[in-house]
């Protein structure tokens, strides 16, 4: 079973996340900002990640600590669960289009983390988050994930629809990478024998 459960409590936020990596991509959400519980929920949906995530943060000052230790407990988690990455395939891509948008996401679970991020977002905010803060989520699951993370916005004029491509298309490149190959289910996927 490849599941992992994380509680993370500092002065700034308390957060609780379970996730199966070998779900159906049920979720139950909640950080108490909306955008990202819908993001969330369709990284879990896209990913078929089972994925409960339960944040409170100090939102009376901004979402800047909420979004960002929600990406690492998640991250965590993910990172928990997959344990020493036997058998994973490691590598995913998507190419997600969405009306008029289109994004790119390679990766690479190697235990190595790396953000590569060419998003631009012409609005300063979608409803009330900050539209900064995407990249510091992402950020802090790849990172605390150890995953090497290329996001890419080819194009695309609606900020909803960039963000949302985005994290759907990190959902399916994540479902692609930690698919166990049959025909090296037993071994790590690195001439180094570890990731």
């Amino acid at each position: 079973m490849r599941t992992a459960t994380i509680e993370r409590q500092t002065k700034e936020t308390s957060i609780s996340v379970s996730l199966d990596l070998d779900g159906t991509g049920l979720y139950d959400v909640s950080t108490g900002i909306g955008f990202l519980d819908h993001m969330l929920e369709q990284l879990s949906r896209h990913s078929l990640m089972d994925l409960t995530v339960k944040a409170t943060g100090d939102l009376h000052i901004d979402f800047h600590h909420t979004t960002e230790d929600t990406g690492i407990a998640i991250g965590e988690a993910f990172s928990e669960a997959l344990g020493d990455r036997k058998g994973i395939t490691r590598y995913g891509s998507a190419l997600i289009p969405m009306d008029e948008t289109l994004s790119r996401i390679a990766l690479d679970v190697s235990n190595r983390p790396y953000l590569i991020w060419h998003v631009n977002f012409t609005k300063p905010k979608l409803g009330d988050m900050d539209t900064e803060l995407f990249k510091e989520w992402f950020q802090a699951f790849a990172q605390a994930s150890g995953i090497t993370l290329h996001v890419e916005n080819l194009y695309g004029e609606n900020n909803h629809h960039i963000v949302e491509s985005c994290y759907k298309g990190l959902a399916r490149a994540l479902r692609q990478a930690i698919e166990i190959d049959p025909r090296k289910a037993d071994e790590v996927p690195s001439t180094k024998g570890m990731l």
